[in-house]
């Protein structure tokens, strides 16, 4: 990789768009690569997708995948040295999901009283609570806390722990994640200490680790990864679900929506409800069979 940091950007209608993500999500030589995708001009009907490759080959394979495609116009940029870091606590406003206020370092004195508050920096991990596939999971739980309780809970790919941190703060006696990244899983048993939260995060690279299903049957699952591992792992998270338990499913487009709730519908769940965040969906579905 060059000394200089990429971006890859691409417009385009929403169509050509949400297929070129989808792309990205789908190839496993890319499945690493931080992008996101959201509409930039509503009255224009222009989207864009903002990629942010790391390695020489990565940058070969977005370039030629957005490039392939008809109707995106494609930029390529190198990024100025910067405390990147720095730059994205700065810019990053807190987020309101419900009962939820998450906020970075950079907020300490915006902390509404009365709101589940939960610090969570920007940094090596995904879930700071600005991404649409987290607010749409916040969200979900909120709606669902105001008719029931939930015990036991598992976050599979927690990333900053947001979620299961989120459980544990609003009464989840057990609350457990997990995540195929080790530095992922160090960050969120740093958060959940320094949120006050009894979560408990493990590096494991299934739902079958020991430490995983011991505190099962869980009462919630939730699951914000990417559409074909969500597909791939609906077995699983059936059977660390109780009958009657609720999967919250998120990190899919809403045009992947029809193939991961039909993996699951297929295996006893009911969809219950769909929350949209732009291109982005979460998915509320309860194992009945």
């Amino acid at each position: 990789m060059s000394e200089s940091a990429i971006q890859i950007i691409a417009r385009g209608l929403r169509a050509p768009a949400e297929d070129a993500a989808l792309a990205i999500d789908c190839d496993p030589m890319l499945e690493g690569v931080t992008y996101s995708i959201l509409e930039e001009d509503e009255d224009a009907g222009l989207w864009r997708i903002d990629a942010f490759p790391t390695t020489d080959d990565e940058v070969q394979g977005l370039t030629a995948l957005l490039s392939g495609r008809d109707g995106l116009a494609v930029l390529v940029e190198k990024l100025a040295d910067a405390d990147w870091l720095a730059m994205s606590l700065s810019g990053l406003p807190p987020v309101e999901a419900g009962r939820f206020f998450v906020y970075g370092a950079h907020d300490q004195g915006r902390v509404p009283p009365n709101r589940v508050n939960l610090k969570i920096d920007a940094g090596a991990a995904f879930g700071t609570g600005h991404h649409g596939t987290t607010v749409g999971c916040l969200e979900a739980f909120d709606d669902l806390l105001k008719r029931e309780t939930f015990e036991r809970v598992l976050d599979v790919g927690c990333g900053t722990g947001v979620l299961a941190i989120a459980a544990a703060r609003t009464g989840s006696r057990i609350a457990v994640g997990t995540d195929i990244d080790g530095p992922s899983v160090r960050i969120a048993n740093e958060n959940a200490e320094l949120n006050g939260a009894d979560a408990r995060f493990v590096h494991a690279s299934g739902l079958n680790d020991r430490r995983v299903r011991e505190h099962g049957p869980y009462d919630l699952v939730f699951a914000n990864i990417l559409a074909p591992p969500l597909v791939a792992l609906s077995q699983d998270i059936k059977e660390a679900l109780k009958l009657g338990g609720v999967a919250i499913l998120s990190g899919l487009l809403r045009t992947q929506e029809r193939r991961v709730s039909a993996a699951y519908l297929s295996r006893g769940f009911v969809l219950e409800r769909r929350i949209h965040h732009d291109a982005w969906s979460a998915l509320i579905l309860r194992r009945t069979g």
